[in-house]
C-alpha cells in the first residue's frame, strides 16, 4: 500500500467520497460504534461537492484509484447552500480568540474529515492534515472545523495534528459541538 495525498480531480473520486461518507454517517451505527470508530454529520451530493472542489480543492488519500480517506474544503461561500452548517458559520463570524473575531479573519473550513476502515491505524488521517496544511494555511490564516464532543476518536485526532480548542456549544437536542482551529 502506498498512499498518495493530493487533490481530488476526477467525478470518480468525488463519487467514492460520497460513498464514503455514507458508510460513516451520524446514527447509522450503534453509539459505541460510533464513539469508536467516529462518523461524518452531513452527507452531500456529487453536485455540491463539485461545486466545493471548484471553490477550493478537497484533500483525498488514494490507494492506486481508491479514496483512502478525504478532507474537504469549505469556503464561507456555501454557508448558505449546506443549511446543518449555517449555525457554525454564523457562530465563527462572532467568536473572539486572543482579542480578534474570527469572522474578521481570513479562514478556511475544513468541511468533514474521513478515513475508510480499513485504513485507519496507518496515519492517514495525519497524512492528509499534513497535505491540508501545505495548502491552505498560506492562503488563509486559520483552518478551522468543528466535531462532536461524542465523537472521542476524531477529536483526539483533531487535538493530536495540533489543532487547539477555541469554543464549545450545544446544538438543541442532538449534539455538543466542539470548534477547533489550526
Amino acid at each position: 500500500m502506498e498512499i498518495v495525498y493530493r487533490t481530488a480531480v476526477t467525478e470518480d473520486e468525488l463519487s467514492q467520497i460520497i460513498r464514503l461518507q455514507g458508510k460513516n454517517l451520524r446514527h447509522t451505527r450503534s453509539a459505541e460504534e460510533e464513539s469508536d470508530q467516529g462518523f461524518v454529520t452531513v452527507q452531500h451530493d456529487l453536485g455540491l461537492l463539485q461545486e466545493m472542489n471548484d471553490a477550493e480543492k478537497h484533500v483525498v488519500a488514494m490507494d492506486g484509484h481508491t479514496v483512502a480517506g478525504y478532507a474537504l474544503a469549505m469556503v464561507r461561500a456555501f454557508k448558505a447552500r449546506i443549511p446543518i452548517l449555517a449555525p457554525m458559520f454564523d457562530l465563527l463570524e462572532n467568536i473572539t480568540v486572543e482579542g480578534e473575531r474570527v469572522g474578521d479573519s481570513d479562514f478556511i473550513v475544513m468541511g468533514q474529515v474521513c478515513v475508510a476502515q480499513e485504513y485507519r491505524g496507518k496515519g492517514i488521517f495525519q497524512g492528509l492534515y499534513r497535505h491540508y496544511f501545505e495548502l491552505y494555511k498560506p492562503k488563509y490564516g486559520w483552518v478551522i472545523t468543528e466535531v462532536a464532543a461524542r465523537n472521542t476518536r476524531s477529536l483526539r485526532a483533531h487535538l493530536n495534528v495540533g489543532f487547539k480548542e477555541i469554543y464549545r456549544y450545544d446544538e438543541p437536542g442532538m449534539e455538543e459541538w466542539v470548534v477547533v482551529r489550526y
